[in-house]
């Protein structure tokens, strides 16, 4: 009878241990919810991050988008958690445009802009006249002036901001090109139409086309090297750090290495 009692009074004991102990325990992860427009990079997430995040007891949700005004304003309303698809020059420019803060926390392996046509085989004598489309947006429309510049054939005004650059900022066009602006989605569309395009890496592969196919290449430089991007008050959040080591992981870095799908990608200095 006493060691009944003994255990009656023990069990609220037991219990109070138990709840307190709960509380100490580890919160649960929340789910992360990622958004992307059509590209390389849902791929190279599913394949080389979320497994680490899977493993952290993260649950990723995938929101798929158009464009990256549309993937931008929907990180600015919450309504998901990161993106990946941009650049951090595009970033910078959309934040100036919209009034927003959003941030690159980590850079991703991204695939170079280039030449593209269905009509002529190689560069090196570019028709008179010749139509070549072009991003309409003034940080894309640069990348692609300045393959046409390398290939020598337009000159360029010095221009140190390329949220400034027009079509006006070419003084020199000895062959007449025609630039076709128009949003960097629709590029692939027009191949049949245009003499040349310059196609965004990403829209170039979703489209099937492979960098080995193009006629020329950009010169592509950190800035322009794709990152995941956030809100402000989100870049320190534990989350967000995970993202991060899941991108610099060394299951990350072997998942992109032993896929030639990548090959011809700027990788990120994180790979040296």
């Amino acid at each position: 009878m006493q060691g009944l009692t003994m255990r009656r009074l023990l069990l609220p004991l037991i219990a109070a241990l138990a709840a307190a102990g709960s509380a100490f325990a580890e919160p649960a992860k929340p789910d992360l919810k990622l958004g992307f427009v059509p590209g390389p990079y849902e791929d190279a997430f599913k394949v080389g991050v979320e497994p680490t995040l899977r493993a952290q007891g993260y649950r990723v949700q995938y929101f798929h988008f158009s464009t990256g005004l549309e993937v931008n304003a929907a990180i600015h309303r919450g309504e998901v958690d990161a993106n990946v698809m941009q650049h951090s020059i595009y970033l910078k420019a959309y934040n100036d445009r919209n009034g927003t803060d959003l941030v690159g926390i980590v850079q991703v392996p991204t695939p170079p802009m280039g030449l593209y046509s269905r009509k002529h085989r190689s560069t090196d004598a570019v028709p008179r006249g010749a139509s070549v489309a072009v991003p309409s947006d003034p940080v894309n429309l640069e990348r692609a002036l300045k393959i046409l510049r390398d290939l020598g054939w337009v000159k360029l005004r010095p221009n140190g901001n390329p949220v400034d650059v027009t079509e006006l900022d070419v003084i020199e066009n000895p062959a007449g090109i025609r630039l076709v602006p128009l949003e960097a989605a629709q590029a692939p569309r027009v191949l049949d139409d245009v003499d040349f395009a310059a196609i965004q890496g990403n829209f170039a592969i979703f489209s099937g086309l492979k960098l080995s196919e193009a006629l020329a290449l950009e010169r592509m430089t950190s800035p322009y090297v794709n990152v995941v991007a956030v809100r402000k008050a989100s870049a320190e959040t534990p989350w967000a750090r995970d993202i991060v080591g899941a991108y610099r992981s060394d299951a990350f870095k072997a998942a992109i290495r032993a896929d030639r799908f990548y090959d011809g990608f700027k990788l990120p200095d994180y790979f040296e």
